[in-house]
Parts: structure tokens; sequence; C-alpha cells
């Protein structure tokens, strides 16, 4: 994150590289860029959220014991 002073440090640059008259369109192009990153960014975390949803295995099922059969004696031979 920028500090106070690195932001005037960089808003006086620009003032000299830009000029006063073109400084107003270069900020709001820069704007409309940041924008779009951010947009397409989004959409990107978006897509590879749902990709991973789809590809999610499922969870196991609980395994029922199976139930002894009638007739079955518990004694093993």
């Amino acid at each position: 994150m920028l500090s106070i002073p690195d932001m005037a440090i960089i808003g006086t640059l620009a003032l000299l590289l830009f000029g006063p008259e073109q400084l107003p369109r270069v900020a709001k192009r820069v704007g409309h860029v940041m924008r779009d990153v951010q947009n397409t960014s989004q959409q990107f975390i978006r897509e590879l959220e749902r990709a991973a949803d789809e590809h999610e295995p499922e969870p196991p099922k609980a395994e029922v014991p199976a139930e002894p059969r009638p007739g079955a004696s518990d004694v093993e031979v």
C-alpha cells in the first residue's frame, strides 16, 4: 500500500509528465483500465470456482451394515 508521501510523489511526476491539460484524461483512462482488470479477475475467479464445484467429488456414503439373513447361524465353521 502506498503512503501519502508516495502518492504525492507519483502525482507530482504524473503532473510533470502529462501536464495539467492531459492529466484528467490520463487519470480517467487509468481508472477504466483498472476497472477492466478488476472485472476480468473477478470473472476468472468465478469461473475457477464454478469449475471446481463441477469436479468436486461427492462425499462418501455411509455404509449400512448388512442384516443377517434369516436362518443363518452366528457360528462360523
